[in-house]
């Protein structure tokens, strides 16, 4: 995990998960861990490895976007404009490693897991997911550093490119909305469609279908 540094042990806060060796991490429980207290502890990093893999569980899709040069004030606020059911991590790669060992996110390993990676878990709201990374980097003039590593869906790895076409699809509630909206809709079109003079029903049926594929 890089997290946000010390200078000469002069700086109070610093400015930036930064992969920096000279550099003394801080540590953050809520982004799983600094370098320091029990997340370096092996309990520690079987706690947090046994975290993400209930992340994984419930994830439709996780995305990889990077993590140094972010501040420790923004993160807060990035987390906070995320859609319900997304969930934001950094993740040390070694951990990570290991958290996805087994699972259909294993393929993760062969592409992003380099660097200082900050992972969102995303259960249905892939798009929301996006649009709120986007809004995050184009705020904090970090769009043409910080564009988004790639992500994994049903084992498959997908780049930048393929992540944002995945995020302009109906979700999952909206195609549910959608095909209820339709059936329930085919009830009113048929009765609509046979109380038409002098139709027989098998062409009723057949408007009634016509009419709701418009």
């Amino acid at each position: 995990m890089k997290h946000s540094l010390f200078v000469l042990g002069m700086v109070a806060s610093a400015a930036a998960f930064s992969p920096a060796p000279q550099s003394t991490p801080v540590s953050s429980t809520v982004l799983f861990g600094g370098a320091r207290g029990h997340a370096t502890t092996l309990d520690g990093k079987k706690a947090t490895v046994s975290k993400v893999r209930e992340l994984l569980e419930k994830s439709e899709m996780i995305i990889a976007v990077p993590a140094s040069g972010i501040k420790v004030s923004k993160v807060q606020a990035l987390r906070r404009s995320l859609p319900e059911g997304t969930a934001m991590q950094v993740v040390k790669n070694k951990l990570m490693s290991r958290a996805i060992e087994g699972t259909s996110y294993e393929p993760v390993g062969e592409k992003f897991l380099k660097g200082a990676n900050m992972w969102f878990f995303i259960e249905e709201d892939i798009g929301g997911t996006v649009n709120s990374w986007n809004a995050f980097v184009k705020d904090a003039g970090l769009k043409d550093t910080h564009t988004i590593y790639g992500g994994n869906i049903e084992g498959t790895n997908y780049d930048e490119a393929g992540v944002t076409a995945i995020s302009k699809l109906p979700s999952k509630t909206e195609l549910i909305a959608r095909i209820a909206g339709g059936i329930k809709a085919v009830p009113t079109k048929l009765a609509r469609a046979t109380k038409a003079p002098g139709m027989k029903l098998a062409r009723a049926i057949k408007l009634a279908g016509e009419k709701n594929n418009e």
